[in-house]
This record gives structure tokens, sequence and C-alpha cells, in this order.
């Protein structure tokens, strides 16, 4: 062993992990409650981390804890050690050869609808390798996130060191029941209740926009938080008003 070695004169893993608990909550039985141990427990543990580096790192009023500037210095250490070293193991775990995980992130419409009815057809054909499917929207970072790949609309920034594959492209228009549409409509969707959902808010917008009708009002709308939920009354209600709705058009 190398004479220029230090050994580390640290508290036990246990009792950092206990004291970054109660740090980050501001309460020991809210930490206590989270790591599944009694108030007491960590209290010991903060204790001993006290008695170690010879400093209080809460200063105790009224039942409740405040970090002192120790504290406070501390959590930030600890809690970017405590994510390095979760990250680290997440990723050997999900490579070990033995048993290899591939994580993937995809935006919830395009998973149900197209991912999930291959995942199937692609463990025949790659048996050793394990799916860990994450249902997410929006900017990822796939590092933050213990991500391989991420599924996501390009309407917003990509990293520049990100590779880039492009699965598919989009096509927007307007959905209604014929009913609704000789009934309401006449050719004249501004006559219609046009359906939103907050998934895609400015769907409508950028819809108008393709069309050269900006300043086109619709005559009333209703908000959604999600297009399943129109998409299902589509089925099953022949009065359905106008939804617009976005599909993918695979290459």
């Amino acid at each position: 062993m190398s004479n220029n070695h230090i050994k580390r004169r640290l508290p036990p893993l246990g009792a950092l992990t206990a004291f970054e608990a109660a740090a980050r909550h501001q309460s020991f039985s809210r930490a206590a409650q989270e790591l599944h141990l009694t108030h007491g427990a960590i209290s010991r543990a903060v204790a001993q981390i006290e008695e170690r580096i010879g400093v209080d790192l809460f200063v105790r009023r009224n039942r409740r804890v405040y970090l002192t500037t120790a504290g406070q210095r501390l959590l930030k250490t600890t809690s970017e050690a405590l994510d390095a070293l979760s990250l680290t193991v997440e990723e050997i775990h999900r490579h070990d050869s033995a048993s290899p995980f591939l994580t993937v992130s995809c935006e919830p419409s395009l998973a149900m609808r197209w991912l999930m009815p291959r995942l199937g057809e692609f463990r025949e054909r790659c048996p050793e390798l394990n799916i860990d499917l994450r249902m997410a929207g929006g900017p990822i970072d796939l590092l933050s996130e213990n991500c391989d790949i991420a599924i996501r609309r390009m309407d917003f920034g990509i990293k520049e060191n990100y590779q880039i594959t492009t699965l598919c492209s989009e096509w927007a228009g307007p959905v209604c029941t014929k009913v609704y549409w000789d009934k309401h409509i006449h050719q004249d969707v501004s006559e219609a209740n046009w359906l939103h959902s907050r998934t895609r808010p400015n769907a409508w917008d950028d819809w108008k926009v393709s069309q050269g009708i900006e300043k086109l009002t619709p005559k009333s709308e209703q908000h959604f938080d999600h297009f399943f939920t129109p998409y299902r009354q589509l089925k099953t209600n022949l009065a359905l008003p106008l939804v617009l709705f976005l599909w993918l058009l695979m290459t």
C-alpha cells in the first residue's frame, strides 16, 4: 500500500444518510419516517457526527431544528456524494453483463400506442437485455435522470453532446364525427367547440399558423389534461366536438 494513502476519518455512511435526510427535511421526525427509523435513531446519528467533527450541525428551538452554517456545508457535500454514489451503483446494476438494463424515457402517448406494443418483439430479438421504460415528456437530462435513451418531440432545446436520431414526422389536423360536422360546422371550423389538451397547449395555435388562419377563433372551447380523454369519447360519442389530433407518420 502506498505511503501516500490517507485514512479517511469519516462518520459511518448510515449516520451521514440520517443527517442528510434530517437536514433536507429540517425535521428529525420526517427523516425517521423516510428512512423507516425511530426519532431517537436519527438523533443519535446526528450526535455521532457532531461529536466526530466537534461542531453543532443543528440548532434546536421550540421542538424544531435548523441547520447551522457548518450543517449547511455538510448537507451540500453529503447530498452530492450520496447522489454520485447512488448514480454509480445504479449504472453498475443496469449495465452488469449478467443482467443489463436499457432505460428508456418516452412520451406517454407514444409509449402506450407505439413503443409498448413492440416491446414483445424487441424482447424476442434481444432476450439478454432488460428494458426499464419510464413515461415522461419535455426536456430531459439523461445523466441526472439515469436514462440511456429519451424519445421526445423536437420542440425544445437538445444538448449538443446528445446523439439525435429522427424516428418520425408529425401531422396535425382537426378531427370530428361526420354527424357533428354536418350538424354544427358546415365547413366553418370556427363554429365548433374546440377541445384542447394541456399536454400540447399550443397545438391549435400551431395548426392555425400552418393554415394561415391565425386570427380564427372558435365558438367555444374545452380543456383536458390529456388528449386520451376526448379520444375515448370520440369512439363512443357521435356528437363529439372538434378535436385536434396529432398523428405520427412513421418514416
